[in-house]
């Protein structure tokens, strides 16, 4: 609507410029009988006319309702019956063959193209049926049609043909308006789903996992599978966060997460969640991964040397802690209607986090539990065994190894 008040604007601005600086060429196409006051009361009356609809359609819309079918086609109705009035009133001033090959009978086309808008194919095709059916009508009423004559202009079948040209191109912009709702459908249903795995798994989930969970659709399954899981904790940050500014706090949080997110994601994880000065992140699921343990490893020697790095020159070094297990957990969606996430709960999740809290008690970086060692094999590297040890929660000692 707004498109043809602004196309019908256009239009009067231009007959406005025709008629002030080149009076002499409109006159003579019409013979000094200028329709000028003719044509900006009909184009006036056509924008205040789009305006007025398209301020209904607005407060429609802002009510969440929808223009009703019937007015949806009278306004089409209306619309395109806008070239045929101009048509009639130039037939008051050129001879009636002529004004079927003047400029406003190319705006039956323009009508047409913009009811691709509508993205609604039977309205683009009611528009080229009233448009072909107006533009016959008139012609066999002002020029007195025959079959037989000698002059094509006030023959039916040129008049049918020109007809049928109007109703081809509605039908043609109505499938090009069909292909255009369908691609619209399927960019929403992909944000949608796009949307649906980010409330799931949180914006820190690396774009390649976003697309391989969107192509198995395995973001609602709750299941129990190995997972390897690891806690990151940043050592004393509490402590040392009480003497700075608040600002100063989260541009250090975000510089080292930003840096802790990126290697989890090269190396296949997931950060399933941020822990005030610390992370979860999952390795093996929800996608499937057989290197699990090494890539859990390989990242948290990374995160560890990547730190360090980061501290050269720093007022604010950091220090990290990490503890790594794997086994079984279960794994799936939590929460409500409203709000769900996806995470892992069980004895694997636990006892990650208490190896992470046990690198405190040893002056350790990077502790894991001997099934992460066997599962990762050689990728384990230099290892140091420190034995059996006691695990807050956990009647049995617990076999684990320092890696830094």
């Amino acid at each position: 609507m707004l498109s043809l008040a602004a196309v019908a604007a256009v239009i009067i601005a231009l007959i406005l410029l025709s008629v002030t600086f080149a009076p002499g060429f409109v006159r003579s196409i019409y013979h000094d009988r200028l329709p000028v006051r003719a044509a900006l009361a009909a184009f006036s009356a056509f924008i205040a006319y789009e305006l007025l609809a398209a301020g209904l359609l607005t407060f429609l819309i802002r009510r969440g309702r929808r223009f009703p079918l019937p007015g949806r086609y009278v306004n089409a109705l209306v619309e395109t019956s806008f070239p045929t009035l101009l048509l009639y009133l130039l037939t008051g001033y050129l001879s009636a063959p002529i004004v079927f090959s003047t400029w406003p009978a190319l705006l039956y086309f323009v009508f047409i193209i913009l009811s691709t808008l509508r993205l609604d194919f039977a309205l683009s095709a009611f528009t080229g049926a009233v448009a072909a059916v107006e533009l016959f009508a008139l012609a066999y009423v002002t020029l007195h049609l025959a079959w037989r004559t000698d002059d094509p202009n006030f023959s039916i079948a040129y008049h049918l043909a020109r007809s049928a040209v109007l109703l081809g191109a509605g039908v043609l912009a109505g499938s090009v308006g069909v292909t255009i709702k369908s691609h619209f459908e399927r960019a929403l249903a992909a944000a949608s789903a796009r949307d649906r795995v980010t409330n799931l798994f949180g914006q820190h989930v690396s774009p390649r996992v976003v697309e391989r969970l969107l192509a198995i659709g395995a973001a609602e399954l709750s299941e129990m599978r190995r997972v390897c899981v690891m806690f990151v904790d940043i050592r004393g940050f509490t402590e040392v966060a009480r003497s700075r500014t608040p600002a100063e706090v989260v541009a250090r949080l975000d510089a080292v997460f930003e840096i802790l997110v990126d290697i989890v994601d090269r190396h296949n994880g997931i950060v399933n969640k941020f822990l005030g000065d610390g992370l979860l992140a999952i390795f093996g699921a929800p996608i499937d991964d057989p290197l699990e343990a090494v890539n859990a490893v390989a990242a948290a020697r990374e995160m560890l040397s990547a730190v360090d790095a980061s501290n050269v020159g720093n007022v604010w070094p950091i220090r990290l802690g990490i503890g790594i297990h794997i086994g079984q957990a279960v794994a799936g969606t939590v929460g409500t209607l409203q709000r769900k996430e996806y995470t892992v709960v069980g004895d694997t999740v636990n006892l990650a986090s208490r190896l992470e809290s046990l690198n405190k008690e040893v002056g350790s970086e990077l502790i894991v539990s001997d099934a992460v060692r066997e599962a990762a094999g050689d990728a384990i590297g230099d290892a140091l065994p420190l034995g059996p040890v006691s695990v807050r929660g956990y009647a049995e000692r617990v076999t684990v190894w320092r890696l830094a």
